[in-house]
């Protein structure tokens, strides 16, 4: 139902565009979000975007340098990533909420996407 792509090997300060497209009922998508895994660690909240994309939130680490948007037209939810840093460094997964109750608790996404690799290294 959710096919994400556009991750990618990177320098520190580079930049990346994540995509994910979804497929299947648009009311199965109250909230579309991005979480990211890091080798060792738990998958931790990155971005969140309304139904309406008039509503966002981020992780604190990617406050002012990602942006999460949607194209209705075609039913896709991006992460624009810039001033990226090694510990940016995850496999990055699109995950979506069949609820109107706002969450960022990754128990609360019922759709994920496959993950895409996101390395930043010099």
């Amino acid at each position: 139902q959710l096919q994400a792509w556009g991750g990618g090997s990177v320098q520190p300060g580079g930049s990346l565009r994540l995509s994910c497209a979804a497929s299947g009922r648009p009311g199965d998508m109250y909230y579309t979000g991005w979480f990211r895994q890091a080798p060792g660690k738990e998958r931790e909240f990155v971005a969140l975007i309304s139904w309406s994309g008039a509503s966002k939130w981020y992780g604190n680490f990617g406050k002012g340098r990602f942006t999460i948007s949607r194209d209705y037209t075609k039913n896709t939810v991006y992460l624009e990533m810039n001033s990226l840093k090694p510990e940016d460094t995850a496999v990055y997964y699109c995950a979506a909420r069949d609820s109107a109750l706002w969450s960022i608790d990754k128990s609360d996404f019922g759709s994920w996407g496959q993950g895409t690799q996101v390395t930043v290294s010099s």
